[in-house]
């Protein structure tokens, strides 16, 4: 098989890239990726040089180039992760995430579409998604794969737009689907400006935590290595056309959250018990702030077999050493443009 993972240099996509290239050497795995900001092939070192694996530098909103690709590797397979994804840059900049997110999806199944020409035996288009199209929930009950789409932020609607894109090719042209919605992934490789790896960088640097609001929003949190699996599954024994969300069982407030991450981050650099924690700074809450995701994952447990593989505690203290291994990454993908970033965002 022939496999385009859109994405493949993030922080996703790069562990599904390593997965699929090293557990299915049969398969010919394409990585498309743009590159931007958080788009980084030190991520993917170690399997670089497998004959498996290929790099392919592009855009998804470029139409012609990616109609260029489907001709010239004919792929069997899409699994589509490329995606703008954090909610500040989107309140910031709404259209960015229209382009990626909207009409790129739209230019992939434009693509797949004109090169399977209804003859879809052993085709599949795998989109991933997000948790944060179901809206916020209150203080019980939990996401399904029918709970009604309700987005709050740009980046959210962005995403449930491209999941109606999905199903409505399936319906409209017959498209082999299957969609995932997941919540917040932590572990390795993650770009610092989500939660974990941000905090992480900062309680190095003994910067300041910005917590927004009370710090009461409440998040379920996957570990990366355990959705990269999921994906697998999903992709190989998914039913087309189904749904199928995919969550770790670890709902967290983000300031109990934070509070462990100082206690083993004080651990682990041999500072003072307490000294990370007096970092922490509330600050003013974003716009359309979500107050809790929780995900009802027992349908991908139930008929696929999937479940986490280790606990929120476990998963945290291998993202920590991970990051205290590779400080020379994260001193590289903070430098520059981040820095400004960071300073217009949080400062």
């Amino acid at each position: 098989m022939n496999i385009l993972i859109t994405g493949g240099a993030g922080f996703i996509g790069s562990h599904v890239v390593r997965r699929m290239v090293k557990n299915y050497p049969d398969y010919s795995i394409y990585n498309l990726d743009a590159l931007t900001y958080a788009g980084n092939l030190e991520n993917l070192n170690d399997i670089e040089e497998f004959s498996n694996y290929t790099f392919l530098k592009g855009d998804i909103t470029d139409a012609t180039f990616i109609n260029s690709i489907f001709k010239k590797y004919a792929f069997d397979g899409v699994i589509h992760l490329a995606a703008e994804s954090h909610v500040d840059r989107s309140i910031t900049n709404p259209l960015e995430f229209v382009m990626t997110n909207v009409i790129g999806t739209v230019n992939l199944l434009n693509a797949a579409k004109g090169l399977w020409k209804d003859n879809f035996e052993n085709k599949l288009f795998y989109h991933v998604s997000t948790d944060e199209v179901y809206g916020s929930l209150g203080e019980s009950g939990l996401f399904t794969e029918t709970t009604a789409y309700d987005p709050n932020s740009p980046y959210s609607a962005s995403k449930a737009s491209s999941d109606h894109f999905v199903r409505a090719y399936g319906e409209t042209y017959g498209m082999p689907y299957v969609i995932s919605n997941c919540s917040n992934n932590y572990g390795p490789n993650h770009f610092p400006e989500k939660l974990i790896p941000l905090f992480i960088n900062n309680i190095i640097q003994k910067k300041s935590l910005p917590v927004y609001g009370d710090g009461n929003y409440t998040r379920d949190w996957l570990f990366v290595k355990d959705h990269a699996a999921a994906i697998d599954l999903v992709f190989h024994k998914g039913k087309n056309h189904e749904t199928y969300n995919i969550g770790g069982f670890n709902e967290w407030k983000n300031i109990d959250l934070v509070k462990l991450l100082c206690k083993i981050m004080d651990t682990k650099l041999n500072r003072s018990s307490g000294e990370s924690e007096k970092l922490i700074t509330y600050v003013k809450d974003r716009p359309g702030h979500d107050l809790r995701y929780a995900i009802d994952a027992s349908k991908i447990n139930k008929e696929l077999g999937w479940a986490p593989s280790v606990t929120f505690e476990q998963g945290l203290e291998k993202t920590i050493d991970w990051f205290l291994e590779n400080e020379e990454w994260l001193a590289n993908v903070t430098s520059g443009d981040y820095k400004e970033y960071y300073a217009k965002m949080y400062q």
